[in-house]
C-alpha cells in the first residue's frame, strides 16, 4: 500500500482500523506481537534511499520517529528507527518530510543493531510488503528545498574525534579526488579536510550513485558531513560514510552566496549552519588555504606542466575504446603552437572549431581510461574543469624534424594528485570572468569556414606519442636486435600491415596466465603440438597402473638387478647395458621397472638418468608418454604421443659421456617435447593497447632456461620476481616501469580467417 496523506493529525486516528490498537513506542519490545498494533509519531529524521546488499540490492530507507504527547516523566526510548523497504521506501522518501506526523501499521519488530551507538529504542520497526500501512499528516508549515525544522546537530571539531564513533563535522577541503570506480560496485571519493583546530583528517566516501557524492570544485570549498564513522588507519584518524550519511558542500570564497550543493531533496540547513560556513571561510582565507585563481589559463601554460584548467567544451569525438578527444577553449591564446587532433566531421559532436584552431585558441585534450565515463556525459557548450592536466611537446604525424613541436594536453588514467574532470554549473560565480573573455570572441564563427589551406593543417590521426615521460623514463628491458627501425606507438602498430618488425615502448597492463606454473608449456617442433606440463596426479596414476601390471622382462643387451619396494609382493627392477656392468652407475642410463612416481623421484637423487619402463609381452617398453620418459636429477623430459615411435631404435648406450634429453629421445624413438615459457602481456603506451605473446624469446627475456626452471624453485622464484616488477601487485598503470621491446607483427590462419598476432622478440630484462 502506498503512503496515504490526510489533512489533519486527528484524521490519522480515524484511519486506524478497528482491529488495531495504538501502542506507545516506549512499550514496544522484541517479543511484542505487532499484528494488532500501530504507532503514531513525528518524523525527526529521514535518510536517503539506498541499496541494501543484505537483501539482494533492494532499496531501503531509514527514518527516526519520535512519540509526542507523553508524560513529562517519560524521557527514555521515545524515539525509534524505522526501516522501509522496496517501493514503500521510494514512496516514503517522496511523500514525507521531517516534521510530518505518521501512523504506521503492519510492521515487524526487530532488535536495533545501532542501539548502543545512537541510544534510541533497543528495537527497530521494519516496513515491508503489500500489507504495510503508512498514513502521513504534513506539518503545518511544509518547507521548500532544505528542511526548516529545528533539528539540532552537534558538530565535533576535528581535533576531538574519537575512535569508532559516529559524528557530524564541518571542514575546509585541502585535497580531493573526483569519484572513481572502486574495486567493488561503488564509486569512491577521497578528500582531506581541516578546521580551526588545524588538524587534517582524511575521508573516504563509497556510494553506488555518482550524484550522491559531494560536489567539490576546488580546494578551499567547505563541506558538511553527517553520520560519518571514525576509524584509525595508518595511525591517522579517518572518516568513513556510514548508514544514512549525507554530504553538503559550499563555495569557500568570502562573500559568495552560501548555496548548498547536494543531490538530497530534504536536508537541514539553518542560520547556525550559515554562520559556521562563513566562519570557516574567514579562517581559511586567513590561512591562505584558498587561491583566488585556482586554475591556469591557456596563455600561461608551458610544456611539462601539471595544472588545473577551467574552460568550455566546443566539441568531442571518441578516438577508440579508451580515449576520447575534448576540444576546449578559455578565450586566451597559448604562447606555443597547439597540436590539432582533427577527426572526420561525421565523428565530431559539437561546433566546428576551424577558426579557433587557426587562431591557436583550441586546446585538444585527450582523455583516457577511467575518465572516459565522465567525458562522454559532457555536452558541447558545457563549462568544465580539468584537474592535474598535463601539457607535453610532441610532433604531429608526418611533421618534418626541423619543424617546431606542438603543445598537446593529456588527462591520463588514474587519480594521482586528484586527476580528473568535472562539469561546472553555468551559474557558478567562478565562471563570470571566463564568460566575459569568451564573449570577446563571439564574432569568430563568422569566419569559421573550411578551405583547402585549412584542411592541409589537419591531421586525421591521434597523436603518435602521448607521454613525454615515455621517451625519457628508465626502461626495465633492453632490445637485442640488430636492425635499426623507428619506434612506433601501439596505435600505429595496430594500423600497420603485417609482416612487420618494430620497436615499441610500453607498460604491462595485465598478463595471463596469473599462475606461474601455467606459463610452463611442452612443445613438439614436429607437429607443433603445445600442451601443459602434466600434473603429478596424472603422472602418478600412470606409474601406479604400470607397477600393478608389472611382469619381469628379459632383454639380451641388459643386466638386471632388483630391489624391494614399499609394497609387499612388488619388486623394483633396474636394467643397465651389459657393457656398463662394473662401471659406476651414477651417471649411466638406467631403465627402472615396477616403480611408483615417489620411488623414482627418490632414486633420481642418486642416479641422474632414469628411464621408467614397463614389461610388454616379456619385452621392455616405454610407459605411456603422459609420464616423463627420462628423469635427470630434478628435470623431467616428456615425449610427443603423436610423433613418438615408442621403440628402442638404438641399443648402443656406450661411449656416451653425458646424456641429454635429445640424445636419449633419439635412442628410444621418442620425439622430444621441449619446454617453453608462454605468457600473454597486454601492453599499453597511452595511445592504444594490444596483446603480445612472449614465447620464442621468453628464455632470453628472463635469462632463464625453461627446462632448468621446470625443476628449480629458485629459478621459478626469479621469474615471478621479474613479473612482479613488471606489474607490481596492486599497482596502477602509471606506477609500472616502461619496457623497450622489439615486436614482431604477423598473421596466422584461424578458421580460414587471417588473424593478426603480435610477439615480443629480441628483448630481455636489463641486468643491473
Amino acid at each position: 500500500m502506498p503512503v496515504q496523506k490526510v489533512n489533519d493529525s486527528s484524521d490519522l486516528d480515524a484511519k486506524v482500523p478497528a482491529h488495531l490498537q495504538r501502542t506507545a513506542i516506549t512499550g514496544l519490545t522484541v517479543t511484542s506481537d505487532p499484528s494488532h498494533r500501530c504507532v503514531k509519531a513525528r518524523v525527526v529524521h529521514k535518510g536517503p534511499v539506498i541499496s541494501c546488499a543484505q537483501k539482494d540490492g533492494i532499496e531501503m530507507l531509514r527514518a527516526e520517529i519520535r512519540e509526542e504527547d507523553l508524560p513529562q516523566s517519560t524521557t527514555e526510548h521515545t524515539s525509534i528507527n524505522v526501516i522501509f523497504f522496496g517501493t514503500l521506501a521510494k514512496d516514503f522518501s517522496q511523500s514525507v518530510r521531517q516534521g510530518d506526523v505518521v501512523l504506521l501499521a503492519d510492521f515487524t519488530i526487530k532488535k536495533s543493531p545501532s542501539f548502543l551507538r545512537d541510544k534510541r529504542h533497543p528495537c527497530q520497526l521494519e516496513m515491508d510488503g503489500n500489507d504495510a500501512c503508512v498514513y502521513v499528516c504534513p506539518s503545518a508549515a511544509p518547507s521548500q528545498g532544505p528542511s526548516c525544522s529545528e533539528a539540532k546537530y552537534t558538530y565535533v571539531p576535528l581535533n576531538n574525534l574519537k575512535h569508532k564513533t559516529v559524528v557530524n563535522v564541518y571542514g575546509v577541503v585541502t585535497f580531493f579526488k573526483q569519484p572513481f570506480p572502486s574495486k567493488g560496485s561503488d564509486y569512491c571519493s577521497t578528500l582531506k579536510i581541516t578546521d580551526q583546530s588545524d588538524v587534517k583528517v582524511s575521508c573516504s566516501i563509497f556510494s553506488k550513485k555518482l550524484e550522491d557524492h559531494p560536489v567539490i570544485f576546488r580546494v578551499g570549498d567547505i563541506i558538511r558531513l553527517h553520520r560519518f564513522k571514525t576509524e584509525i588507519f595508518n595511525d591517522s584518524m579517518t572518516l568513513l560514510n556510514t548508514y544514512g550519511w549525507s554530504a553538503v558542500t559550499f563555495d569557500g570564497i568570502i562573500d559568495s552566496p552560501v548555496d548548498p550543493r547536494t543531490s538530497s531533496k530534504s536536508f537541514h540547513f539553518g542560520e547556525s549552519d550559515k554562520n559556521t560556513v562563513q566562519e570557516l571561510r574567514q579562517w581559511a582565507a586567513s590561512q591562505s588555504l584558498i587561491s583566488n585563481d585556482p586554475t591556469v589559463s591557456l596563455s600561461s601554460v608551458h610544456p611539462g606542466m601539471y595544472f588545473d584548467l577551467t574552460c568550455q567544451l566546443l566539441a568531442k569525438a571518441v578516438m577508440d575504446s579508451r580515449c576520447i578527444l575534448l576540444k576546449v577553449w578559455d578565450g586566451t591564446k597559448c604562447e606555443h603552437p597547439l597540436l590539432n587532433v582533427a577527426v572526420a566531421s561525421d565523428a565530431l559532436e559539437g561546433e566546428s572549431t576551424v577558426a579557433k584552431d587557426r587562431m591557436n585558441l583550441t586546446a585538444n585534450v585527450l582523455v583516457y581510461d577511467n575518465h572516459m565515463e565522465a567525458a562522454q556525459d559532457l555536452k558541447p557548450g558545457t563549462f568544465l574543469r580539468f584537474y592535474n592536466l598535463r601539457s607535453l611537446l610532441q610532433r604531429a604525424p608526418d611533421q618534418q624534424p626541423d619543424q617546431a613541436e606542438h603543445l598537446s594536453f593529456h588527462l591520463h588514467g588514474g587519480t594521482t594528485y586528484g586527476r580528473g574532470l568535472r562539469s561546472l554549473p553555468a551559474g557558478s560565480p567562478e565562471l563570470q570572468s571566463l564568460k566575459s573573455v569568451l564573449e570577446n570572441h563571439v564574432d569568430l564563427d563568422e569566419y569559421d569556414e573550411v578551405n583547402d589551406g585549412t584542411l592541409l593543417e589537419i591531421w586525421y590521426t591521434p597523436p603518435e606519442a602521448v607521454d613525454g615521460e615515455a621517451d625519457t623514463a628508465h626502461s626495465y628491458t633492453v632490445r637485442t636486435c640488430e636492425h635499426n627501425t623507428q619506434q612506433l606507438t601501439l596505435a600505429r602498430v595496430k594500423r600497420s600491415t603485417p609482416p612487420l618488425s618494430c620497436h615499441v615502448r610500453a607498460r604491462v597492463k595485465k598478463y595471463h596466465p596469473q599462475q606461474l606454473y601455467q606459463c610452463l608449456k611442452l612443445f613438439c617442433s614436429k607437429c607443433k603440438t603445445m600442451k601443459d606440463v602434466p600434473d603429478d596426479g596424472a603422472v602418478a596414476k600412470v606409474f601406479r597402473e604400470s607397477a600393478r601390471e608389472n611382469q619381469p622382462c628379459d632383454e639380451q643387451w641388459a643386466a638386471t638387478s632388483s630391489a624391494s619396494s614399499r609394497e609387499a609382493g612388488r619388486t623394483i627392477s633396474m636394467h643397465i647395458s651389459k657393457d656398463m656392468v662394473g662401471q659406476s652407475t651414477h651417471m649411466q642410463l638406467i631403465f627402472v621397472e615396477g616403480t611408483t612416481l615417489d620411488e623414482i623421484c627418490v632414486l633420481s637423487r642418486d642416479y641422474k638418468n632414469l628411464v621408467p619402463v614397463r614389461s610388454e609381452n616379456g619385452r621392455m617398453a616405454l610407459m605411456d608418454l603422459t609420464a616423463p620418459f627420462l628423469f635427470s636429477g630434478d628435470k623431467r623430459y616428456y615425449g610427443c604421443k603423436r610423433c613418438s615411435l615408442n621403440t628402442f631404435e638404438n641399443h648402443v648406450f656406450t661411449g656416451v659421456e653425458t646424456y641429454d634429453g635429445q640424445a636419449v629421445a633419439e635412442a628410444l624413438g621418442v620425439q622430444l617435447m621441449r619446454y617453453g615459457l608462454l605468457i600473454q602481456f597486454e601492453l599499453d603506451d597511452g595511445t592504444d593497447t594490444l596483446e603480445a605473446l612472449l614465447w620464442e624469446n621468453a628464455e632470453k627475456f628472463f635469462h632463464v632456461s625453461a627446462v632448468d626452471a621446470s625443476g628449480s624453485q629458485d629459478l621459478q622464484d626469479k621469474i615471478q620476481t621479474i613479473i612482479d616488477t613488471i606489474q607490481p601487485p596492486q599497482s596502477s598503470l602509471e606506477e609500472r616501469p616502461w619496457l623497450d621491446l622489439c615486436l614482431s607483427v604477423y598473421t596466422v590462419k584461424d578458421n580460414n580467417i587471417n588473424k593478426v598476432c603480435y610477439q615480443i622478440t629480441d628483448s630481455e630484462i636489463r641486468e643491473e
